[in-house]
């Protein structure tokens, strides 16, 4: 992996912060697709250095804009390229795979990181024609809208945490870019508290005509696809099947949803990786053990992705603005800023939630101190239900115990709570260590 030295930390000018109260703009996030749309295709084996079409070109024109937005803010965000040569099925003769991140450092701890990325790179009915336009407005040009209306909306506020802007290539190609983010994730060092995959954010109309505009699925894991033989072993000891730390993210991004009803948009929680035998860019992160999960739209319209420029019968086959509903993309953009401000402003998850109450009517929880917690929040559920039922703040201590609360019967975990009440996902309850 190299890094490239082209694209710029943005300056330090004196500006106005930009207004936390400032909503994404469904007229900027139909330009900013536009303007994606506009360089003919963005597919990955494009052309990296035409200064008008191609996947190259597209890079550019988006690390000038994160480079812009960190201007109004006083050089706020430091923009730069990651590179990495990938061979493959969809890259028989390699390539050099390029993510371009824009990063808002953290004011407590930095190494502490949020990412909230979208793949750049577009593609049609054949996933190795380069050369015939590929719009890709919907996929993915919605995504990368929304991660750098995003970066506008938040670069003017201040996080303890690290957030990471991050436009992806060659996730048509194999999840390439997840990959190349994971792996410099690991180098780095960088504390994933979550990862935002946006990918198919933009339509509300589907495929039989229906129109959804009301709800987003939010795909996340149960079972953690980095977890050997024996953790496997250990979750499915104590229950956990539906509580990994992705799982959390996704009930932690519902409570956030239903804690913002300006935002009108509805969580749907769907229990899987991803759609039906499918995958995306948070898939990388989530085997490098990193909580991911995927924003995508409540409804699609399969005759607009991965489709050839064409009509048939009279129908529209293509990636095109005009299938978009740009006053969706702009609430869906808003529920990850809700999100990113939580989680970034939040403490650590705990890392261990030990429990200890066999052959009792009581529960004694104990976990592990979070740096920088302020208080704690128990959780816990009867074991026949999906969501938290009921909470306890727990200030000054890293214990409790749950009285008349049958550890045989309940689900249990604990969340860190930041001083500004900021809360960290759910660490899911299991046995105690043995001595």
């Amino acid at each position: 992996m190299k890094i490239l030295s082209l694209l710029v930390a943005a300056s330090a000018l004196s500006t106005p912060a930009i207004a936390q109260t400032q909503a994404p703009d469904p007229a900027r996030l139909k330009a900013t697709v536009e303007k994606l749309v506009s360089f003919g295709t963005r597919h990955t084996l494009s052309s990296a250095s035409d200064p008008k079409r191609g996947i190259g070109a597209a890079r550019a024109w988006a690390a000038k804009e994160f480079a812009a937005i960190g201007k109004t803010c006083g050089g706020c965000l430091k923009v730069e390229s990651v590179s990495e040569r990938f061979t493959g099925p969809r890259v028989p003769d390699g390539a050099d795979v390029v993510d371009v991140l824009a990063i808002q450092t953290g004011t407590g701890d930095p190494n502490q990181v949020v990412i909230i990325a979208a793949h750049i790179d577009s593609r049609v009915s054949d996933v190795m024609d380069f050369t015939s336009d590929a719009p890709g407005a919907n996929d993915n040009g919605s995504g990368s809208a929304l991660v750098m209306e995003a970066a506008r909306v938040l670069a003017g506020e201040k996080f303890d945490g690290t957030i990471v802007y991050a436009l992806l290539s060659g996730e048509e190609q194999g999840l390439l870019g997840g990959k190349l983010l994971a792996n410099t994730a690991k180098a780095r060092g960088w504390q994933v508290r979550a990862m935002l995959n946006n990918d198919i954010v933009g339509n509300t109309t589907g495929q039989n005509g229906r129109i959804v505009s009301d709800r987003v699925r939010v795909f996340s894991e149960g079972i953690r696809s980095a977890e050997g033989a024996k953790a496997g072993m250990t979750r499915r000891g104590i229950g956990g099947e539906d509580d990994g730390p992705s799982r959390a993210l996704a009930k932690a991004i519902d409570d956030i949803a239903e804690a913002n009803p300006q935002i009108g948009l509805d969580v749907f929680a769907v229990r899987r990786p991803d759609r039906f035998g499918r995958g995306g860019d948070h898939t990388p992160l989530l085997e490098a053990g990193y909580p991911a999960v995927r924003f995508s739209v409540g409804i699609e319209n399969y005759d607009r992705q991965h489709q050839d420029l064409r009509v048939e019968a009279g129908r529209d086959y293509g990636d095109t603005v005009k299938g978009m509903d740009f006053p969706y993309l702009a609430k869906v953009t808003a529920l990850n800023v809700a999100a990113l401000r939580t989680l970034a402003n939040a403490p650590a998850a705990p890392a261990v939630v030990s429990l200890d109450g066999a052959l009792s009517m009581d529960t004694r929880v104990f976990w592990d101190a979070v740096p920088g917690a302020s208080a704690y929040k128990v959780y816990w559920r009867r074991a026949d239900a999906q969501d938290w039922a009921d909470s306890r703040i727990v200030t000054g201590a890293t214990e409790t115990v749950l009285k008349d609360v049958v550890v045989d019967d309940h689900f249990i975990g604990v969340a860190a709570i930041g001083k500004d009440g900021a809360a960290s996902i759910v660490t899911f309850g299991g046995m105690a260590p043995r001595k």
